[in-house]
């Protein structure tokens, strides 16, 4: 990271320190009320828990402990509510997560708005142009929530487009998605929090151009992205990884499903947790602190510590290449086989089923889930600098001192500097 470039405090940055501060620094508090409230009460509606009717009978209220057939059980305790002007339903686990994402949501498009405010004000190209980038990344958690609304409220939402789009990025089918309703729920709050994390990570990197109060400490603010070729691809290549790791990771709990966690064998828990979960959390890193992943790779060089790359590439390689049909028997995953089982190859030969998906989305899938985050581990495994060095280009740029302009051009090596004026009032002159 470059001298004087922001430094990240692992609990603040994980629990929106700047997110927090700059809504409480605009007095903005009653503009995310509202944001939540019309979130959730969109939710309920689209998910059918809450419908407005005439009803017959005054107010009750009934809390459901149990389905009586064990099913579903992520959904009790339940609350009823019947009115003389319609009914309210919410399950345990639907109301939670819905309520955790109207308040991501919420926040995400609260700062969406200040951003856009200061957008509007007269400023620098360059400010402008930061701003920009941080007002749309500040919808990002809105378009998200927006996506998939109402579908983890109820089966209710199986019209709901944001099913299909769930279901195809997780690869699995939306009846199963319907049976298993409580992924819904956990695909939208997992997906909401990433984004909050990067409107988290710009606003502390890019805080002192947004007018953020944790940036009047008179350190340097890093200078506004130029949009440089390399910039581009720095950017899409992390959000790849990003995505890619996120999906990932969740794909595990789409496989409980099928597979309970009490009776999976060893095979099955070596690819949730190494295949699955090291590798998704390695893209995840790298996608959001390519910097320090790299810093943290290059000190794993000697001693013990040497057995993290040793690591991400057996499981690098083990989701990319060509494995026994004894692995894939026993639960481990290889895109290889899978390629095979897609062309219809015995699975003597070790060929695995790639599920329900086909066509563009299964292509999409082996390419963000199996390539991109399998990819990078081995190549950063082997080459930490020149597999990441093309992902640091977008990360921190470099920091401006207090009172110079960060649109300046940055003056070449070896060029020769302007005269400036001659000053009248040193020692000597007449």
């Amino acid at each position: 990271m470059p001298s004087g470039a922001p430094r990240l405090d692992p609990i603040g940055f994980l629990s929106l320190r700047e997110v927090r501060g700059f809504i409480r620094a605009a007095w903005a508090w009653p503009l995310v009320v509202m944001f939540g409230l019309f979130y959730l009460l969109g939710s309920l509606l689209e998910g059918g828990m809450l419908g407005l009717a005439h009803l017959e009978g005054g107010y009750t209220i009934t809390i459901i402990t149990a389905s009586g057939t064990g099913a579903g059980w992520w959904n009790y305790p339940a609350l009823i509510v019947g009115a003389p002007w319609g009914y309210l339903e919410v399950p345990f686990f639907t109301g939670v997560s819905m309520l955790i994402v109207a308040a991501g949501v919420a926040l995400g498009m609260a700062v969406a708005v200040l951003l856009l405010i200061r957008l509007i004000r007269p400023t620098g190209a360059g400010a402008a142009r930061s701003k920009a980038v941080g007002a749309a990344t500040g919808l990002t958690p809105a378009m998200i929530g927006l996506v998939t609304l109402g579908a983890c409220c109820s089966t209710t939402a199986a019209a709901s487009a944001g099913v299909g789009l769930v279901a195809q990025a997780s690869g699995t089918s939306i009846n199963n998605l319907l049976l298993n309703d409580w992924y819904l729920g956990l695909f939208q709050v997992v997906v909401v929090w990433a984004a909050l994390i990067a409107q988290e990570l710009l606003l502390t990197v890019y805080g002192g151009l947004f007018g953020s109060p944790a940036s009047d400490t008179g350190a340097p603010t890093p200078g506004p992205p130029r949009l440089s070729g390399a910039y581009l691809l720095s950017g899409a290549l992390r959000a790849l990884l990003v995505v890619g790791g996120l999906l990932w990771s969740l794909a595990m709990f789409v496989e409980w499903t099928a597979t309970s966690p009490m009776t999976a064998g060893a095979g099955v828990w070596f690819q949730w947790l190494v295949q699955h979960q090291l590798l998704a959390g390695f893209a995840l890193a790298v996608g959001f602190f390519p910097r320090g992943t790299l810093r943290l790779l290059k000190r794993a060089r000697s001693g013990i510590s040497r057995i993290l790359p040793a690591v991400l590439l057996a499981a690098g390689l083990s989701l990319l290449v060509w494995l026994p049909p004894v692995l894939t028997s026993a639960g481990l995953d290889s895109l290889f086989d899978q390629v095979l089982g897609a062309v219809g190859v015995s699975s003597v030969w070790g060929a695995i089923s790639p599920g329900p998906l086909g066509g563009p989305a299964l292509l999409a899938r082996w390419l963000i889930e199996y390539l991109a985050v399998a990819g990078v581990a081995v190549a950063a495994a082997l080459d930490p600098e020149r597999a990441l060095s093309p992902l640091i280009g977008g990360s921190y740029p470099a920091p401006h001192p207090p009172g110079t302009d960060a649109m300046a051009p940055t003056p070449r090596a070896g060029a020769v500097p302007e005269p400036g004026p001659i000053n009248a009032g040193a020692a000597g002159d007449p």
